[in-house]
């Protein structure tokens, strides 16, 4: 999936306007305009299509966070500047204040089974033994289940 996918399903999830998505990148402290939102929610075909940085998508994720979670006491945390589908999983589910059950429970509105096992190996840091990548497919489905739960 590409970091504009991800912004458009998110987007769509939660119904934001586009004053909606200025003011999340705002809660990160970075300025976007109207027409770089528009830019980075275009189908990839249409000229005017812009990607979406993984730096750009994870300051968008922290701005999603402090709204949903409220703003942190002191210094913000810098946006990552590179992502994977594990580090957007995980942001999203801090945004969403969800435990594991809930996740199973929205992986299962996808039609999507997983153990609890697997899901917290995808939550543990890239050296440890029982680490593993997110696919495409999981965030896929995690992302439509969001669809179904919020919209």
């Amino acid at each position: 999936m590409t970091n504009n996918d991800i912004l458009r399903r998110i987007r769509y999830s939660f119904d934001f306007d586009d004053a909606k998505m200025i003011a999340l990148f705002a809660l990160a402290d970075h300025q976007v305009t109207r027409v770089q939102i528009s830019d980075w929610l275009k189908k990839d075909d249409d000229p005017a299509f812009q990607p979406c940085s993984d730096q750009q998508l994870a300051i968008f994720l922290n701005g999603l966070i402090n709204d949903r979670r409220g703003k942190k006491e002191g210094a913000q945390p810098e946006p990552e500047r590179r992502l994977n589908n594990n580090i957007i999983f995980r942001k999203l589910k801090i945004a969403l204040n969800l435990k594991a059950e809930d996740i199973l429970q929205i992986l299962a509105l996808a039609h999507m089974q997983i153990s609890k096992h697997e899901l917290s190996a995808l939550f543990r840091r890239p050296e440890h033994k029982h680490y593993t990548d997110c696919n495409d497919q999981l965030l896929r489905n995690f992302l439509k289940g969001v669809q179904l739960k919020y919209r």
